[in-house]
């Protein structure tokens, strides 16, 4: 799909943009460390992260889930934009533990991670593919490999399947044993986000201003429900105006399918309208053209701190998928468990142990 020309102002043009957002929204909808002390004899440090992790215990285990990720991505597309979700949201809560895996426990009163308000619509198909994936897994390598490692793999096969960049995924991850609801709304951006918010949480897990950008690329593909941005369309702010930083075409795109009230709750529509299924760097030049879905995207064209970085990565898609790969390595060391004392290694990545 060609990458939409701002400047374009005929009715054919118009109207062909208009109805390719439209289609696209309905389309998805149907197809919905410190020095160790020293006692009586000095303690070893513990195990880093490391690419060979498993190379002894259980060698074959990207093959594993690369079998898994290969045809779920054939099968149900889907699975690439909600696996890569599912890494964030599991990373930025309790650091990348797999919590965010853990099911509620049947008459408990503590609610977990997942189903948060903020994760309640994280797809099962995210979901389906670590579930898949550590079976297999399990059934060559049995309580080898940590749920957390699994969801890395999975989450970097996705990235490159996408059309992304092939990055290596170090590995030692343990999986978490406390998943709470309570602690996911301050430890995730959301929609409306201003940078200032979005540079204060980042910083939080140790992440830059270029971080925030970089990863923030990720909406290259994938789908957001009408809800996180019906107040741009309709009541920006409390103006009860549109958001000016949206394009009109899109914006006229968006109001067919997200009407200000009444409308279809499951209806979603693309973070990158002009190829929504590639992951790409055309987030980027989306931004600005105005063509940013939620506002805290496009935010990061409108701030001056942010902005520098947007031009450079809609310029450069080498530029971007070289930082996004480092990137993800420095998100994916985030809250790292490592040992009994701290994690576990679930038989089951939806059953605490």
């Amino acid at each position: 799909m060609p990458v939409l020309s701002p400047a374009s102002s005929s009715s054919s043009s118009s109207s062909s943009f208009v109805f390719t957002c439209f289609f696209i929204i309905l389309f998805v909808t149907i197809n919905s460390s410190n020095p160790v002390a020293i006692t009586t004899k000095a303690k070893r440090p513990p195990r880093q992260l490391s690419v060979n992790y498993y190379a002894k215990s259980c060698p074959q285990v990207e093959q594993l889930v690369g079998s898994i990720t290969s045809q779920q991505f054939k099968e149900i597309p889907v699975s690439a934009p909600a696996t890569i979700r599912l890494f964030f949201h599991d990373c930025f809560v309790e650091g990348c533990d797999a919590s965010i895996l853990i099911a509620t426990q049947p008459g408990s009163k503590i609610l977990a991670e997942k189903d948060a308000a903020d994760n309640r619509d994280l797809r099962t198909e995210g979901f389906d593919t670590i579930t898949r994936a550590k079976a297999l897994v399990e059934s060559k390598c049995p309580g080898i490999v940590s749920c957390a490692d699994i969801l890395a793999i999975a989450a970097r096969d996705f990235i490159h399947l996408a059309g992304g960049p092939y990055y290596v995924v170090k590995k030692g991850r343990w999986d978490g044993k406390i998943s709470m609801a309570s602690r996911v709304p301050n430890n995730l951006p959301h929609a409306n986000s201003t940078v200032d918010q979005l540079i204060k949480l980042f910083s939080s897990k140790g992440l830059t201003i270029q971080d925030l950008v970089v990863l923030s690329g990720a909406h290259t593909i994938g789908f957001a429900h009408c809800k996180n941005f019906v107040d741009r369309l309709y009541n920006y702010k409390g103006t009860k105006q549109a958001d000016p930083a949206i394009d009109p075409r899109l914006l006229k795109a968006l109001k067919m399918s997200c009407p200000q009230v009444g409308g279809n709750a499951d209806i979603v529509a693309p973070f990158d309208v002009t190829t929504p299924f590639v992951f790409d760097h055309a987030y980027y030049t989306n931004l600005q053209s105005k063509l940013g879905l939620l506002a805290s995207d496009e935010g990061l064209f409108l701030d001056p701190r942010t902005k520098p970085l947007v031009q450079s990565f809609g310029l450069d898609k080498a530029k971007f998928f070289l930082a996004f790969s480092a990137a993800m390595e420095k998100m994916g060391s985030i809250g790292v468990k490592r040992g009994r004392r701290h994690g576990e290694k679930r038989k089951a990545c939806s059953i605490h142990m």
